[in-house]
């Protein structure tokens, strides 16, 4: 919750430090005020490259006082490190933020100095003087136990890539029922297609045999207009024509013609 009495001149300050910020370069650090209060800032503080918090990211919280700039602000760290001038609870032992605190400086510059802590922590001024001590007899070892600390407690969660990797995997997974079901598709057309061969043969034969049948009717109407066309002559012809042979193969044979003039076909 912000001060319930706050200046003109602190709001006024306030409100410049974020437009400040939205000109600064900030890289992987981060610093804005937490929702609608101005006075709880939120900050992220990447592990310095070649430090032994390198790859970790550091949260921390900012309270301004009512009457900020003139008074420090209190800043706490969330994240638990393994660091001579920050204890257990997130205090914060630095002179910027005691003693030597200025009005001119604003929460960036803060920041980059509790930045630079990280990298040249102040033995001399321990907030933790067992790790101070450590750090000074064995330099070794605190930095092996500065880096457990940091992949325990710091490390950051995992890139976006990751997921989209993840989601990759599972639409490859998913592509391959699809895939399995693509030949039963296909056996399905040829199945349909071998069904619709068998009914052109079934067709076919239907046409072969109507064609068989109208062949002898056709011929036979054609000898029947010959025969009534030439009434002097009393022949007939007389067809005959085997189912079980082809057409082509139709044998006609002569006989002699009755009283009418139709034409008699005799098919086995």
């Amino acid at each position: 919750m912000p001060p319930a009495v706050c200046s003109s001149t602190t709001l006024k300050r306030i409100h410049r430090e974020i437009a400040d910020l939205k000109k600064e370069d900030l890289g992987a650090i981060s610093l804005a005020p937490s929702g609608d209060n101005l006075f709880l800032w939120n900050t992220t503080i990447p592990g310095p490259e070649g430090s032994c918090y390198e790859g970790g990211l550091f949260q921390a919280e900012i309270h301004l006082a009512n009457d900020y700039p003139f008074s420090a602000p209190k800043v706490t760290f969330r994240t638990r490190i393994y660091h001579m001038n920050i204890n257990d609870r997130g205090n914060i032992c630095i002179d910027i933020l005691k003693s030597n605190w200025s009005p001119a400086l604003s929460l960036f510059k803060v920041v980059l100095s509790l930045s630079s802590l990280l990298t040249d922590p102040n033995p001399r001024d321990p907030l933790v003087p067992s790790i101070a001590k450590e750090y000074v007899r064995d330099r070794k070892q605190h930095d092996a136990t500065a880096r457990h600390w940091t992949g325990l407690y710091a490390r950051p969660p995992p890139p976006p890539a990751a997921a989209l990797s993840a989601t990759a995997k599972g639409k490859a997974k998913a592509a391959v029922p699809a895939q399995a079901s693509a030949p039963s598709a296909r056996c399905g057309a040829s199945s349909a297609g071998s069904t619709r061969m068998q009914a052109i043969a079934i067709d076919d034969s239907d046409d072969e045999g109507a064609g068989a049948r109208r062949g002898p009717r056709t011929r036979a109407g054609t000898k029947r207009k010959r025969g009534q066309a030439d009434s002097s002559e009393r022949e007939a012809d007389i067809v005959i024509s085997d189912n079980d042979e082809p057409a082509p193969r139709t044998r006609k044979r002569r006989a002699a013609p009755e009283a009418n003039d139709d034409v008699i076909i005799i098919e086995d």
